[in-house]
């Protein structure tokens, strides 16, 4: 089953073309945003001149941290509450879209703290908007929304089909404010992403051309829009991978790529699409074997072969991995077979195997 309920805009007009859409979702939206992406990318001003114009009033939750916990999402639907807001616009990256997300579901079904991973008690939902700034996790697009328990400092996600946003719209130029390192990890997460679209077992071979056309787009773009933030053409290549990519996972969902990246990213703070960066190769290779076919139309796709794209993964100098010691490997071993994503890999993966890559990585 392909399953897709978000409408979608995309293109420099994105937001006017969405604005009777948007306006049928409530009276009073939430807007939900960190404490300063969303205000640099231009994204957050063409909003509030938006609903300025039409006299819609809004309250603004702005404090959604890098890998949102779950307190902040107890907070951003307290204060829907209190404003009585009816329908959510998120603005940013993913950490915001997610928070988004366990927001309105939150405050829809009144849910306590403990209750955001029991999915079996989402009855409705809030009307959500995503606006993504940056061009990663395809969140406008997904049912997923990951976050932080900061009791353990695990990082876990849940994904309901009442979480897909209703609207998502997707300008490039909100991208362009945004420097190369950021470039650089968000579009690998969603590369990561289309990657884990062929390895995945719910893998629907309905995406494989959104697949191959994002993974060409982030081969032939990153490296120049990493030359030239500023280049549009690039610039819109690669949101329209990350939407791609979100698409994609939506279908079948992300595997151990993303199960390893977690705890990098829980322990030392490294930027979530860095995490799967660093992992990318060995899990290409451990998985080539079970998903060689579809892999080789890929590499056709890109015009290179798996040699070729690790040299060009190679090639992008990505920053070293934090130092790994024994007990954070032998935690994160078990974290990782404890993951639900671990169910969606193409074939069975060891403890030795996942001790393998965290050792490879030091």
């Amino acid at each position: 089953m392909f399953h897709l309920p978000t409408q979608i805009f995309f293109g420099s007009d994105a937001l006017a073309e969405a604005a009777d859409y948007i306006f049928n979702l409530g009276s009073k939206p939430l807007l939900v945003s960190g404490p300063v992406g969303a205000r640099k990318s231009g994204a957050l001003g063409d909003v509030e001149k938006l609903l300025q114009s039409f006299a819609i009033p809004w309250a603004h939750f702005d404090e959604v941290e890098e890998n949102p916990s779950l307190d902040t999402v107890m907070a951003g639907a307290q204060l829907l509450r209190a404003e009585q807001c009816d329908y959510v616009i998120a603005i940013g990256g993913g950490s915001p879209l997610d928070a988004a997300k366990a927001i309105a579901l939150v405050a829809a079904n009144a849910l306590q703290r403990a209750q955001i991973y029991q999915t079996e008690l989402f009855q409705c939902k809030l009307p959500l908007i995503a606006i993504p700034t940056t061009s990663g996790t395809g969140s406008e697009v997904t049912q997923y929304s990951v976050l932080t328990n900061p009791d353990t400092g695990i990082k876990s996600g849940f994904g309901h089909v009442l979480a897909f946003p209703s609207l998502a719209i997707c300008n490039p130029i909100y991208t362009h404010s945004l420097n190369s390192q950021v470039t650089l990890n968000t579009a690998l997460d969603a590369l990561s992403h289309l990657l884990e679209g062929i390895y995945s077992n719910k893998r629907q071979a309905l995406a494989d051309p959104l697949i191959h056309a994002g993974a060409r787009d982030i081969f032939e773009n990153l490296q120049p829009v990493l030359e030239n933030p500023s280049l549009a053409s690039g610039r819109e290549k690669l949101m329209r991978a990350s939407l791609y990519g979100g698409i994609t996972i939506a279908q079948g969902s992300t595997t151990l790529q993303h199960s390893l990246g977690y705890p990098l990213t829980s322990r030392f703070g490294t930027p979530h699409g860095l995490s799967n960066a660093l992992v990318m190769l060995p899990v290409l290779k451990l998985f080539y074997s079970a998903r060689k076919v579809e892999l080789n139309a890929l590499f056709a796709a890109l015009n290179t072969s798996l040699e070729g794209f690790a040299l060009w993964l190679e090639s992008l100098n990505l920053p070293s991995c934090p130092p790994l010691e024994d007990d954070f490997i032998a935690k994160s071993v078990q974290e990782v077979l404890g993951s639900r994503n671990m169910a969606n890999n193409p074939q069975e993966v060891s403890a030795p195997q996942i001790r393998q890559i965290y050792l490879d990585l030091r």
